[in-house]
């Protein structure tokens, strides 16, 4: 195994080193969130999607590149047929640091004591709401009960770290941001609010309508908690503020009001092997190309990732209100 130093980086042309690949293994979901997709979707023909075997071939190229973390996503990744094969093989990888999911919780319960086993060493866990008649409704199709089961199959399970991510949505569920935050905290979770990103057309209709900005979250929990800004990461965009009296950490993630691409060392690989440069623009490098005309050849691989790098935007260019900037919904990016 290479040494630290001797390993390669990826050095995009404005300084940032990537570290963070977001590897998404489906754009497939039980949930239809309102924020993510549309009510009636069509999903990509298997054909067009990586095999298990074909990400783990990526995951080692990037890994050979100075990566040291990995976050499963989606769709819903624990919704791929096997995906426990895949989380196995990204645990065995030389060099990894960390190895982190997304998901909506559905299968938790099932599935919590195998990814902890496997080498998942944190989870985020997709939560809008404590209301049962609301989480359908956002969710169009979800159970809350099903979700409170598996986090609580999550903390038993023994992750390092479990952290709820919400979506606030004006007159949707902004009047949950306190009650989130409050069930977060009172179980030793962090918490992530998130504005809304302007990807795809998902039902939402009025996006400008919807807009709750961070600065309105902190607002809301500035008369119920002693909060005091932290200058703690996990190396995604989540700006934390610690709680007096809990462990727990409340973040925001704000692409609109607080832009985090000057420091941004992550790039995406969609399920059909496309490399997101950027979350808000639709530079892409086509590795499902160089995997199936260079099979098994982790080189080839590591050549495109490396061009492919120097071509990353410097930012994003999210704007609040009008028609989304990039048509792609989150489900095919992973969250």
């Amino acid at each position: 195994m290479p040494t630290e130093a001797a390993t390669p980086r990826l050095i995009d042309r404005f300084g940032r080193q990537i570290t963070y690949v977001r590897l998404s293994v489906t754009d497939r979901c039980d949930l239809r969130c309102v924020y993510c997709m549309a009510e009636d979707m069509t999903f990509l023909p298997r054909a067009q999607v990586l095999t298990l075997d074909e990400i783990a071939l990526v995951g080692e190229a990037f890994a050979g590149l100075g990566v040291r973390k990995f976050r499963l996503t989606g769709g819903e990744p624990l919704r791929r047929n096997n995906v426990m094969h895949l989380v196995r093989r990204l645990g065995r990888l030389d060099g990894l640091g960390e190895l982190v999911m997304t998901t909506n919780g559905t299968r938790l319960s099932e599935l919590a004591d195998d990814l902890r086993a496997a080498g998942v060493r944190r989870i985020n866990v997709s939560l809008d709401s404590l209301q049962p008649e609301r989480f359908r409704h956002l969710t169009r199709v979800g159970d809350l009960a099903t979700v409170l089961q598996g986090i609580e199959a999550a903390r038993s399970a023994g992750f390092e770290r479990i952290k709820l991510n919400a979506v606030i949505l004006r007159n949707r569920n902004h009047d949950e941001v306190l009650d989130l935050a409050r069930f977060a905290l009172e179980r030793d979770m962090d918490i992530s609010f998130i504005e809304e990103m302007p990807l795809g057309v998902t039902g939402v209709e009025d996006r400008f309508e919807a807009y709750y900005s961070s600065e309105a979250i902190l607002d809301d929990l500035a008369g119920h908690f002693d909060l005091v800004a932290s200058t703690e990461t996990t190396g995604g965009p989540s700006r934390y503020y610690r709680a007096a009296g809990y462990r727990g950490r409340i973040g925001l993630i704000s692409p609109h009001s607080h832009n985090f691409c000057a420091d941004c060392n992550r790039v995406r690989v969609t399920a059909e092997g496309k490399l997101l440069l950027c979350l808000g623009q639709e530079n892409a490098i086509d590795l499902r190309r160089v995997v199936r005309a260079n099979p098994g050849d982790v080189g080839a691989l590591q050549q495109a990732i490396t061009e492919g790098i120097r071509n990353k935007p410097q930012g994003h260019e999210f704007a609040v209100g009008g028609q989304p900037v990039i048509l792609r919904r989150m489900n095919m990016t992973g969250g």
